[in-house]
């Protein structure tokens, strides 16, 4: 919307149009994820939740996996995938998500034949013990996605990592 001069204002300019935001798309499960940069080009599981109310992590470490409890790709409120970075054979599927930088795109390919693309907007890498769940699992006014993998020192009596590395990433226009 453009804001009508009243009068000579001296260094006045009226601010920019807006761009609209991207709609969300319709409902659709996800199936495959591909991230040009980092060389990823995988199918998804479904994820759900553990007995302990943690989010489950795909079997197969060559495969990520679509949180269930979390909004459909392309819908408004975040995604969530997750995949594991490494296992005892070597890397696995989100072993590069680090890499990621502001820009670059991710794809999700639906089940009705449809993808939706996403922008990176950023790369933070967390504690697990001060993960920031509300960050990553709240309602979002516009459709986001969310990659989530592990980091950090690995606790050997554990068997598990410290940290987790969170992609958060917007629709792209």
């Amino acid at each position: 919307m453009r804001v009508p001069r009243l009068g000579p204002l001296p260094d006045f300019e009226p601010p920019p149009e807006r761009e609209a935001p991207p709609q969300p798309a319709e409902a659709v499960e996800p199936t495959a994820v591909t991230i040009p940069a980092i060389g990823v080009e995988t199918s998804l599981v479904k994820l759900g939740l553990n007995p302990d109310h943690t989010m489950e992590v795909p079997q197969d470490f060559s495969l990520a996996g679509w949180y269930t409890g979390a909004a459909q790709p392309g819908q408004r409120g975040p995604a969530v995938i997750a995949g594991h970075v490494d296992s005892h054979d070597g890397p696995a599927v989100f072993f590069r998500l680090r890499e990621l930088s502001r820009g670059d795109r991710i794809k999700v390919a639906r089940s009705d034949g449809s993808r939706v693309t996403f922008r990176v907007d950023g790369v933070e890498q967390f504690p697990k013990d001060v993960f920031p769940s509300g960050r990553v699992y709240a309602m979002t006014s516009e459709p986001t996605l969310r990659l989530i993998t592990c980091a950090g020192d690995f606790d050997t009596a554990e068997r598990s990592y410290e940290d987790n590395v969170v992609v958060f990433a917007s629709l792209a226009g």
